[in-house]
């Protein structure tokens, strides 16, 4: 049994499903569109990292920027393509672990505050979790669209 805590063996694991998931998108889904409406790969992933990055700040007990306003976070110019893509979300992934890997299971029951109250690191450790298998679910649903219907994660 490993003596990582759980809430972060739990992330780790997410990061690692969520990048199999990036990895088996062909290069043409990372910017395709499905509708007026609808946020690409890009988007998504963009997104994932910027809540990973705040609510490190937020774990390390650093202030982070206001969030963006208007709605669906949409990403920049210049992050584009699936390398672009691969790169940012592996060093986001791993400097969000190096982050939570520093502190021991008491520390990660420590009351932290956020924006919207007390909560501990490892609820934000949970809350990351959840919010990567929810948008390893979208990726899933585009891979579908796409026409692969296998699962990659034992790959």
């Amino acid at each position: 049994m490993s003596s990582e805590p759980t809430a972060v063996r739990g992330l780790r694991n997410a990061f690692k499903i969520f990048l199999k998931d990036l990895q088996s998108l062909p290069d043409e889904a990372f910017d395709k569109s499905f509708g007026p409406k609808t946020r690409t790969v890009e988007d998504i992933v963009y997104e994932v990292n910027l809540v990973n990055h705040d609510i490190g700040m937020v774990i390390r007990g650093e202030a982070p920027p206001p969030w963006p306003d208007g709605g669906w976070i949409k990403a920049p110019a210049d992050f584009k393509g699936k390398a672009v893509v691969l790169s940012a979300f592996e060093e986001s992934s791993e400097s969000i672990l190096s982050t939570v890997s520093t502190y021991s299971a008491d520390q990660l029951e420590e009351k932290i505050k956020t924006e919207d109250g007390e909560t501990t690191r490892s609820e934000r450790c949970r809350f990351m979790t959840l919010h990567l298998w929810y948008h390893s679910g979208q990726l899933n649903f585009i891979q579908t669209l796409l026409g692969d219907d296998e699962w990659h994660w034992n790959s």
